[in-house]
Parts: structure tokens; C-alpha cells; sequence
């Protein structure tokens, strides 16, 4: 059965990233949790209900969040289906919007340095082209960076305000180089000239310093100073090394007169460490047992706002650079607090606050007085959080022994005299993680009765470098492995009903969950396959040209489609789609770049013509992943109607 949905989940990260869940609480690998009694007792709601939340997100960090008299917060949302930026008072919370789009997802950047016009971006059904526009004071929307291929970015301000800094691959499509616009003309000219296709990585503040990084493999990158004064754009190399050490760029200090840069040099995880600009020496910033996940700085610098990432949870520390200690905040609510914005004048900060039973919502904190105030409400007041279920993380043993951690969602009213039936949840990547916060989709499939285990399969991010290059040349392989595995865990717990356990995923875990019903034929009942890849050729082959500044890296992780293509067949569902004898449903967007319809297409027919029960959604309007309420709750929908038809049998569907 094929349907065609015309009418999402948020833009996905990573390279072949998707569908990332979200919770709270830690536990061992037992898995045993509290059951709410009976099923009987829990109501079922349809994926609206779960999906018509609203998510809120801050402009970026490299721009200004709070209008140039602090009078109004700078939002995205989709409260109405598709995501729009929108102007927040911060004293009553009331919302004003600033777009109005009914087909593209509009994201809110930045204010400008001295008036109220806002940048925003959105790129076009999904296709990832996204251009920059200034939202003018009369409400026009002004696109500055126009032309068709025309791929932009917003970097930030110079130092005076006078210019908006923007990467485009005018020149070249596979290299972003810097642009200055000017904020009154919008005439542009060229700051920097990307001619080796590096990362841009941040610009120091005033204007002086671009950090480059040169991504060589997976494991082993450098970071490239250039002195903009100069006149000399040649990049200085300044992370010599030997051996595989990764290095990124976290942010310049507010003073520019040093990088804060990441290295997992000094062991498993990535530190915080700073380069002196003038002196070349170089010191630890932020040490932890956990990656630091991102550093950035209030207006002045006198705060220092960094995040660990602790176990699938976002630990956030706010010092004030000034005494060394941690800024007083009032008790908050449970959950993982994100998105610091410090008001201009440094005395209010601007935040979100997310978890596994709450989408994201906006909050303010007055520092001098303490008062405190959340200014959305972002879940849907048909359902309660007490009705949603927490997340725990939890572990197991892999076939080799090896740990595996992962996140776990158990029904209520789920127990050894009610067993349910499981899912286990295949994160993106190659290298993404499932995390701890609010996902719709989970909640919909646990409110109707599916355990889902969210494994993070070696090969995973956030658990230190050597499990992270675990499966690297090896894909499809022992991470493959840890997902069968995963699901043999599932049906040791009591209860979970081991007759039915299905696999489920997006993009690269829609890779895995196809490589799994292919290659382990009987270890899953069903499988669902999110726009995942099927033809790694192909794929690697055609990934889009803004892709070139990590294409070494990539082919290094996955291999060189000229060189290793026997091995990219090897492991691709598609030339061993015979071998598929379970239900699968197949999710596809339409405009997808990195995953062409056709992979999804192909699939479809070669599983069909094994007389096995295929069910394939294809969304003319989305690209990779969804942008789209509506067609966010479609595919959810979906889900469980193939799940109870082919899982459970508690449906029948008309061929």
C-alpha cells in the first residue's frame, strides 16, 4: 500500500541525522520501573494530540537575542504548523509575529545591533538551500542572498554593527566563503575567499581572527588561524600534531584575544581549551568526564555559559568570569536547561527548558531580583505530563560484552501479567546520539502501548572516542549487531512481550532498521525505515556539494565510493532486498538531498516482489526529515496503524 501526504519533526542534525528522542533519570540495566496499573486504565490519544504542541526556539548565539532596548525576545515557533519567528515581550510573554509562512519553515537568527529589523532563514520544501532574509520594519520580507543554488548562512555582526556577516557558496558551490553586507544597502563584498573549502568556524569579535577547521578523517581534524588585518588570507596551522587528535572551534573570547577551542587530545572526551592569539600558548578552559558540547559568552564576557553533555543529558554551567563562581539562579523546573541568552545590558537571561514529558519552553530570569517567569506554554492542555512516561537511561550487554547505553520508554500499566509490545529506536548519523527530551512521536507510540528502547549502538556520540569510532569502515556491521541485541534485551524483560518486537528509524537509523530485516531477517517482526538509506553507492556518490568542507572525513568513516564500493554494496539493503520476509513500512520525503526518493522507491518494489507487506508514505514536500505539523502527525499515525496491523494484529487494513 503506497500513500502520497501532502502537507514535520525539526531540521535534522548531522550528516545522515534523525529522529532524536528525548527524558530524566538514570538506572541500571535491569529496566524494571514503576507500572501505573493496568493498560486498561490509560487513555489513548491520537498523534495530534501529541504532535500540537508548540516548539520554541531562541535566535542564534552569534547574534542578539534581545532587541537592541531589551524590550523583546527573539523566537522561532510552530505554533501554527510551520515554523515562523516571532518578537516575545519578556514582562507578559505575549507574542507577536514577525513571518507569516504557510509552506516553508522561517527560522528567527538575530535582531540587528541597533534597530528592530530581524534576520531570519528558510530554505525551500526541505531542500536545505536556505537563504538569509532581513525582516524589514514594515514587515516586508527583503531576501539578500537570492539565486536558485545560492546556499547562506548567518555568521554574525562586525564589530561596529555596520555590516552582517554571511557565509555563501555563490562563487563556488562546495565552498562557503565569507561575506559582509552592508545593514543599510545590503551591497555585499567578500571578507574571505574559501578557496580550500575549509569550516568556517567563528570570526573573533572584533572582526580580526577567522578560526578555520580542516576535517582530515573522523577522528583527527585541525583548526587554522587567519589574521583578516593582515591582507595575508593564507590559514596558519596552529594544532600540530601526530597521530588522531580532533579539534573544533567553540567561540573567540569577548576580549579577542583568545580561541576557545575543542580537543579530545587529553583523553576519551572533548575539553574546552583556550589559544592565547598573541602568545600561541594554550590552556585547559573546562575539564569534565563528559564532552563539553558548546562555550559562549554574555555581551561584555563577564559570564561564561557552557554545556557538558552527561549521559544523554545537557548539564549547563553559567560562571561569572569576574569571581569564578556560578550565577544564582532561582529554583527552576525539572528539566534540561538550554539556550542562555543574556539580554544587552546583561541583567535578564533568556532561556529554554525541556524534558522527556514537556516540549521546550521560554523562560526569563531578572539576575539582580530573582523573579522568574516562563513565558509559553508549549504542551498541548488536551494531555498532562503525568499522563506522558518518563525516560530512563539504561544498559545492557551487547553480543560481545560491550556496554551499550541507551533510553528507555516503558508504558504505563506495563508489567509481567501485562507484557507490551517493544520497540527498539535507531538514532541518525552515522555518529548521533538519542538524547533525553520531549519527543511526540515516542510519546505516541508509548501512550498506545509500545515499549521503545532508544539504543545508542557503539559508534554513537557522547560516550568518549573510542567507543565513537568503534564502527568505523565497519557500518552495518557490529553497530547492526548492538540493535539485534538490543532487541534480544527487550525480550528478557518480563515485561515486554517477546513475540512482538519491531525496530524503528530515521535516516541512518532508517539504514540500520532496513540493514536488520535484511541481514538478520529473523531478529525483529517488523521494521519502520524513516527516509533511510538504502543504496550506499549511490548515496555517497551524490552527496550535495556544501558537503565537500568534511567529504574526506566522511569517505573516511564510511569509505571512498571509488574505492570501497564493493563493500558499500555489501552492506546495502537494497542489493539483498530478497532476504526481507518481515512487514516494513517506509517513510520518504519528496526533496530529501540526502536521501534521493529513488533508494526509498526501489526498496519498495524489490520487498514487494518477496510477497512481504510493504507500506510506503511519500511527503511531496518535506526533504530530509519533517519541517511539517501536519506531516509530522501523518507519519506518527502511520506508525501505529502499521504497528497494530502487522505487530499486533489489533488492526485490518483493505489492500
Amino acid at each position: 500500500m503506497t500513500y502520497r501526504i501532502t502537507g514535520s519533526s525539526l531540521v535534522l542534525a548531522g550528516l545522515l541525522a534523525a529522529c532524536q528522542p528525548a527524558d530524566t533519570g538514570t538506572q541500571a540495566a535491569s529496566g524494571e520501573t514503576d507500572a501505573a496499573g493496568p493498560a486498561a486504565t490509560v487513555t489513548q490519544y491520537d498523534a495530534a494530540t501529541f504532535h500540537q504542541t508548540t516548539s520554541f526556539g531562541l535566535a542564534s548565539s552569534a547574534g542578539f537575542a534581545w532587541s537592541a532596548d531589551d524590550s523583546r525576545i527573539l523566537i522561532s515557533s510552530d505554533e501554527t504548523g510551520v515554523f515562523n519567528a516571532y518578537a516575545v515581550d519578556p514582562a507578559s510573554g505575549a507574542r507577536e509575529a514577525l513571518t507569516a509562512s504557510e509552506t516553508n519553515a522561517t527560522y528567527a537568527l538575530s535582531w540587528f545591533p541597533n534597530d528592530d529589523r530581524a534576520v531570519v532563514t528558510a530554505d525551500s520544501g526541505g531542500n536545505e538551500i536556505s537563504h538569509i532574509y532581513v525582516r524589514e520594519l514594515d514587515g516586508r520580507l527583503n531576501d539578500i542572498t537570492p539565486g536558485e543554488e545560492v546556499r547562506a548562512q548567518f555568521l554574525g555582526w562586525s564589530p561596529d554593527g555596520n555590516d552582517m556577516w554571511v557565509l555563501t557558496n555563490e562563487r563556488d558551490q562546495s565552498a562557503m566563503d565569507i561575506y559582509a553586507y552592508d545593514t543599510l544597502s545590503y551591497e555585499s563584498g567578500v571578507v574571505f575567499q574559501n578557496d580550500d573549502a575549509l569550516e568556517i568556524g567563528d570570526v573573533s569579535p572584533d572582526g580580526r581572527w577567522l578560526a578555520l577547521v580542516r576535517n582530515r578523517t573522523s577522528a583527527d581534524s585541525d583548526i587554522l588561524l587567519v589574521d583578516l588585518a593582515s591582507g595575508d588570507a593564507t590559514p596558519r596551522l596552529i594544532t600540530e600534531h601526530e597521530g588522531n587528535i580532533a579539534h573544533g572551534v567553540y567561540t573567540f573570547t569577548p576580549d579577542s584575544t583568545a580561541l576557545v577551542y575543542a580537543t579530545d587530545e587529553h583523553g576519551e572526551f572533548n575539553q574546552a581549551w583556550t589559544y592565547d592569539l598573541a602568545s600561541g600558548h594554550t590552556a585547559p578552559l573546562i575539564e569534565a568526564d563528559w564532552d563539553v558540547s558548546f562555550v559562549t559568552y554574555s555581551p561584555s564576557g563577564r559570564y561564561r555559559v557552557s554545556g557538558i553533555n552527561a549521559d544523554a543529558r545537557t548539564e549547563v554551567s553559567i560562571i561569572d568570569t569576574q569571581s569564578g563562581a556560578a550565577l544564582d539562579l532561582p529554583e527552576l523546573p525539572a528539566g534540561d536547561l538550554g539556550s542562555v541568552r543574556f539580554s544587552r545590558d546583561e541583567g535578564r537571561i533568556a532561556f529554554l527548558i525541556d524534558s522527556a514529558t514537556s516540549p521546550a519552553n521560554l523562560h526569563v530570569v531578572d539576575l539582580a531580583s530573582q523573579d522568574h517567569a516562563q513565558l509559553t506554554n508549549a504542551l498541548n492542555p488536551a494531555i498532562s505530563e503525568a499522563e506522558m512516561v518518563e525516560a530512563e537511561v539504561v544498559r545492557f550487554e551487547s553480543f560481545d560484552g560491550l556496554e551499550i547505553p541507551g533510553i528507555l520508554y516503558r508504558p504505563h500499566g506495563a508489567s509481567a501479567d501485562n507484557p507490551v509490545p517493544a520497540l527498539v529506536w535507531v538514532h541518525g548519523g552515522p555518529g548521533g546520539q538519542s538524547r533525553i527530551g520531549y519527543s511526540a512521536t515516542i510519546q505516541h507510540l508509548v501512550n498506545h502501548g509500545y515499549a521503545v528502547y532508544a539504543a545508542n549502538n557503539r559508534g554513537s556520540s557522547g560516550y568518549g572516542k573510542t567507543f565513537y569510532h568503534m564502527d568505523d569502515r565497519r557500518h552495518g556491521e557490529e553497530d547492526l549487531r548492538d540493535i539485534v541485541a538490543a532487541g534480544d534485551w527487550l525480550r528478557q524483560q518480563d515485561w515486554v512481550d517477546a513475540d512482538r518486537v519491531g525496530v524503528i528509524g530515521g535516516s541512518y537509523g532508517g539504514f540500520m532498521t532496513a540493514a536488520a530485516l535484511t541481514f538478520h531477517p529473523d531478529a525483529f517482526e517488523v521494521g519502520i525505515n524513516i527516509f533511510g538509506v538504502t543504496n550506499w553507492e549511490r548515496t555517497l556518490a551524490s552527496i550535495p556539494p556544501w558537503w565537500e568542507s568534511f567529504r574526506e572525513a566522511l569517505y573516511d568513516e564510511m569509505g571512498d565510493p571509488a574505492t570501497d564500493a564493493e563493500r558499500h554494496r555489501a552492506i546495502s539493503p537494497l542489493f539483498h532486498a530478497e532476504n526481507v520476509t518481515k512487514p516494513l513500512l517506509v517513510i520518504q520525503g519528496a526533496n530529501d538531498p540526502r536521501v534521493l526518493q529513488v533508494e526509498s522507491d526501489e526498496l519498495v518494489e524489490a520487498v514487494r516482489a518477496n510477497g512481504v507487506p510493504v507500506e510506503y508514505v511519500l511527503f511531496p514536500d518535506e526533504g530530509h526529515g519533517f519541517r511539517r505539523r501536519e506531516n509530522r502527525i501523518a507519519a506518527s499515525e502511520a506508525y501505529v496503524s502499521f504497528l497494530d496491523t502487522y505487530l499486533t494484529g489489533e488492526e485490518t487494513v483493505e489492500e
